[in-house]
């Protein structure tokens, strides 16, 4: 009788882990949630943009002023062998005396992703 009722508790307990485990993992993989291909698309846009930036901030502090990414790529002051990551492409605004470097998200083929954006402050933010 004894047995039984250790065995009644161990199956309660591999029960509520069992459920425990089925809905960690059901919310870890929900739709909302990016899968690691796009995570580490996603940090690599982050990191062209860091990139694009630091470039153009040593450009413009060189020069006296911002130019376009064709242009930082032909003088060789960002060497970059293309002009967008997983879809995203990349542009660079630029003003006499401020730039903005975007990555412009690719909708058609990944709805819900977000263009992200830098600026001299060297701090990566989604854009509109």
């Amino acid at each position: 009788m004894r047995a039984l009722g250790s065995m009644a508790g161990l199956l309660i307990v591999a029960l509520i882990a069992g459920l425990t485990y089925k809905f960690y993992f059901a919310q870890a993989h929900s739709p909302e949630t990016a899968t690691p291909i796009q995570t580490v698309n996603l940090v690599g846009v982050q990191n062209d943009l860091l990139a694009i930036a630091q470039a153009e901030r040593a450009y413009g502090l060189e020069h006296g002023s911002f130019v376009s990414l064709d242009e930082l790529i032909s003088s060789g002051a960002l060497t970059m062998t293309k002009s967008g990551r997983a879809g995203y492409t990349y542009e660079i605004e630029t003003s006499s005396n401020n730039f903005q470097v975007v990555a412009h998200c690719p909708t058609a083929t990944m709805p819900g992703c977000s263009n992200y954006a830098i600026d001299q402050t060297m701090e990566v933010h989604p854009a509109p």
